[in-house]
């Protein structure tokens, strides 16, 4: 089993998207860890705040096939693709780390920039797994996060309950 590391977040009707997807991912994968909720303002577009989270999972999947299922995810909330990539979106779930692995093919380069690039992606899983090692950079992801410079990219805890599944399932 590979430790998988998803970025997931959502500005249209987050808290019935984000939860729709944690069901979706209990389905398909072992859920072995979910961090807190944060609130953001959109990054590159203007837009309403996002909610975004990190979820560690497990899998015996190789990459794309992991995407493949989280495309389908997309498929269920509703997600329409397109070129721009700063737009509001009903789900947006990013494969983010897999295992130690440094791929770098088309469409699909792990471990995906925005790790380092973004609070709302850095913030989430360093609360998940503060001593895990990028495998670029070779440090941990809590040393990161301490570098980062969280003024001026500020989260909000947002609190939300993506554990009860009676409310809000699409």
């Amino acid at each position: 089993m590979t430790k998988v590391y998803l970025g997931l977040g959502s500005n249209v009707q987050p808290e019935k998207h984000l939860r729709l997807a944690m069901v979706e991912l209990k389905k398909r994968f072992r859920v072995t860890a979910t961090s807190p909720v944060y609130r953001n303002s959109a990054v590159g577009f203007e837009g309403d705040e996002f909610c975004n989270l990190v979820v560690a999972i497990e899998t015996e999947l190789m990459p794309g096939d992991v995407c493949r299922e989280l495309d389908e995810i997309h498929d269920l909330a509703g997600r329409r693709r397109g070129d721009d990539r700063f737009v509001s979106r009903t789900l947006d779930i990013d494969l983010l780390l897999y295992g130690n692995e440094i791929i770098d093919e088309p469409g699909l380069h792990l471990p995906r920039e925005d790790v380092l690039l973004y609070s709302f992606v850095l913030g989430p899983l360093a609360d998940i797994a503060p001593d895990l090692v990028h495998p670029s950079t070779r440090k941990t992801i809590g040393r990161h996060w301490q570098d980062f410079d969280r003024a001026n990219h500020p989260l909000r805890a947002e609190p939300m309950d993506l554990d009860n599944t009676s409310r809000g399932e699409a």
